[in-house]
C-alpha cells in the first residue's frame, strides 16, 4: 500500500509503523484513518517480522483527531463518530487485533487520542521530553475511551486527573513512568536506537511463545 499519512518500515525482524504528519502534530487526518489498519495488518501478517515499535515522525507522538481537517471531509467525520459509537475503530494494533508484540516510543507531546496507542502497546517507552495529557473536557468532549483505556495501565487516581482536569494535568516523562503508564525513559535523541534494541531482543524469542503470552495477558483483562 502507498502510505501517505504513515510510514511503514522493516528493520531485520522489527517492523515500524511511524506517524508522518508533523506539520500537524501527527493529528489523525481522514487518510491516516484509513491507513491504520492495512498498515497494522500488514506488519502482523509478514513472517519475518516478530515485533513492531510504534512511534512518531518530528516533535510529537500523536495529538489524536485532527478535528479542522476533518471537518471539512464530512463522510470521514461520521465514519470516525460511528466507529467511536459503534466500539470499532480500529486504529491501534489492539484494535486491529494484532499478535506480535507492539512498543510504542514515545517521541514527545502525546494528547488526547493518541493515549490509545499508549494503553494499547504491549511495552511504552519515552523520549525524556515526552508529555502526557488529555484535553477532551478542555475542549468540550468528554474524556472517555482513551483514559479507560489508560486504567490498564495507570492509577485509577492519576487516570482521574487527567480526565478532569484536562489540559491542566500534563504528566512528564519521569512522572509517567513513576506511575507506571511507560517502563523507560531514555534521552530524546537516544529513543529510536533503544526501542530498536528492545524490538530486537523481544524477537530473538520464539514468535509462537511471544503470541501466547500476549494473548493470555490481553485476555485476563478483559475475563472476569
Amino acid at each position: 500500500m502507498n502510505y501517505q499519512a504513515l510510514e511503514v518500515l522493516r528493520d531485520g525482524p522489527v517492523g515500524w509503523l511511524i506517524f508522518d504528519r508533523p506539520e500537524s502534530g501527527n493529528a489523525i487526518d481522514a487518510r491516516m484513518f484509513t491507513e491504520f489498519e492495512a498498515a497494522w495488518r500488514e506488519l502482523d501478517d509478514d513472517p519475518k517480522i516478530r515485533a513492531i515499535v510504534n512511534t512518531g515522525n518530528g516533535d510529537c507522538f500523536q495529538t489524536g483527531l485532527d478535528v479542522k481537517q476533518l471537518a471539512n471531509d464530512p463522510e470521514a467525520l461520521r465514519s470516525s463518530s460511528r466507529q467511536t459509537r459503534d466500539f470499532t475503530l480500529r486504529i491501534t494494533s489492539w484494535h486491529c487485533g494484532v499478535r506480535k508484540p507492539v512498543l510504542a516510543a514515545v517521541n514527545g507531546v502525546c494528547a488526547g487520542g493518541g493515549l490509545h496507542f499508549v494503553a494499547d502497546a504491549d511495552l511504552v517507552i519515552a523520549a525524556d521530553n515526552a508529555t502526557f495529557l488529555d484535553p477532551h473536557v478542555s475542549i468540550g468532549q468528554v474524556s472517555a475511551f482513551e483514559t479507560i483505556g489508560l486504567l490498564k495501565k495507570a492509577p485509577m487516581e492519576t487516570v482521574s486527573r487527567m480526565a478532569l482536569l484536562g489540559a491542566h494535568e500534563r504528566l512528564n516523562a519521569e512522572r509517567a513512568r513513576q506511575l507506571g503508564i511507560v517502563s523507560e525513559v531514555v534521552p530524546q535523541a537516544a529513543l529510536r536506537q533503544r526501542a530498536a534494541e528492545l524490538a530486537t531482543s523481544i524477537a530473538e524469542r520464539d514468535p509462537d511463545l511471544l503470541r501466547l503470552s500476549k494473548q493470555m495477558h490481553w485476555n485476563a483483562l478483559e475475563v472476569p
